[in-house]
C-alpha cells in the first residue's frame, strides 16, 4: 500500500503484473474489463461507492489496472496529441514502468452522467466535491493535487485516486499532507 511511484521511483520490475485482479461490482464508464483493480482495492472501491450512493451521489468507474504495454499506448497516445512534444505528454500522462495503474492501487473515477470526466472540471461536480471530502475514509487519497506538479510530476488531475489504506489516508488528512512524496518526505519527482 505504501509503495510510492512517480517519475524518480519506478515499478520494480519494471513489467510487475499484480496478482488476484478482479472487476469491482461498481457502474463503469466502458463496457471492457479496463477497471480491474486488486482485490483490497476493489473492496475498498465497492464500499466507497455504495456509501456514495447512499449520499445521493453517483460514481462512475473510468479505468483502473493497466498493463506495463496499455501504458506505453496511452503515453505514445499522448504524444501524439501534443504533436511528438514528450514534456507536454510528461505533464498529464505516465510514462510505462512509472504508472501507478500498473500497481492495480490506482483509480481514475467519475460521474455517472460523464459530466466532466477526466476534466479538471470534474472537481466542481457533485462526484468530485463527494470524493474530495469523503475518499480518505475507504483508504484513498487524490493523488495528484492541483498545485502539487513540482511535487508529483503531474498537472493536477481531480478524478485519479489511489488506495493507500484507511489509516495511512485518515493520518494524511489529519496533518494536511497532500502528496505521499511529502508524507514519506521523498524528494519531489517533477521529472524523470
Amino acid at each position: 500500500m505504501s509503495v510510492v511511484v512517480n517519475k524518480q521511483r519506478p515499478i520494480n520490475p519494471i513489467d510487475y503484473f499484480p496478482s488476484g485482479l478482479v472487476l469491482p461490482a461498481v457502474p463503469l464508464a466502458v463496457a471492457e474489463p479496463n477497471a480491474l483493480l486488486r482485490g483490497d482495492t476493489a473492496a475498498a472501491v465497492e464500499e466507497m461507492f455504495a456509501t456514495a450512493a447512499s449520499d445521493g451521489v453517483s460514481l462512475t468507474l473510468v479505468s483502473g489496472y493497466r498493463s506495463f504495454q496499455d501504458q506505453v499506448s496511452t503515453y505514445e497516445h499522448w504524444v501524439a496529441q501534443y504533436g511528438g512534444d514528450t514534456a507536454a505528454a510528461d505533464r498529464i500522462s505516465a510514462r510505462a514502468g512509472f504508472s501507478e495503474h500498473q500497481t492495480g492501487l490506482a483509480f481514475d473515477v467519475g460521474q455517472d452522467d460523464g459530466a466532466c470526466t477526466l476534466s479538471s472540471c470534474f472537481a466542481d461536480t457533485p462526484a468530485g466535491q463527494w470524493m474530495a471530502a469523503n475518499a480518505h475514509r475507504f483508504g484513498f487519497i487524490l493523488r495528484y493535487p492541483l498545485g502539487a506538479e513540482g511535487i508529483t510530476g503531474f498537472s493536477g488531475e481531480a478524478w485519479h485516486y489511489r488506495y493507500v489504506s484507511v489509516e495511512l489516508a485518515q493520518a494524511m488528512r489529519k496533518d494536511g499532507v497532500a502528496t505521499l512524496e511529502e508524507y514519506f518526505n521523498l524528494p519531489p519527482a517533477p521529472g524523470y
